[in-house]
């Protein structure tokens, strides 16, 4: 994990997520993680991909999604987040 990309980053980006934008993590779950969640949860991120639990039927699924680059900071988390939210509705 580079030093830009902290623990307590990944703690504040997985709240954020997991109270505001449970619809998006599942979308991420089911377009980059290759399953198809009812719910999902953002678990951690760092500087290489994010990790999620995803309830596929019934069961507690863990996936973890590789970006296509290396995250510097959680600027460019927001960033590379939001275009891959924006493309995962685009393919949907």
């Amino acid at each position: 994990m580079s030093e830009e990309f902290s623990p307590e980053i990944s703690s504040r980006i997985c709240s954020h997520m997991n109270k505001d934008h449970g619809d998006a993590i599942a979308l991420y779950a089911e377009a980059y993680g290759g399953v198809t969640a009812t719910v999902a949860q953002m678990d951690s991120i760092d500087a290489e991909g994010m990790n999620l639990t995803a309830q596929v039927n019934g069961e507690a699924t863990p996936v973890r999604i590789q970006f296509d680059h290396v995250l510097a900071n959680a600027e460019d988390a927001h960033h590379t987040l939001v275009a891959m939210l924006k493309q995962a509705r685009v393919t949907k």
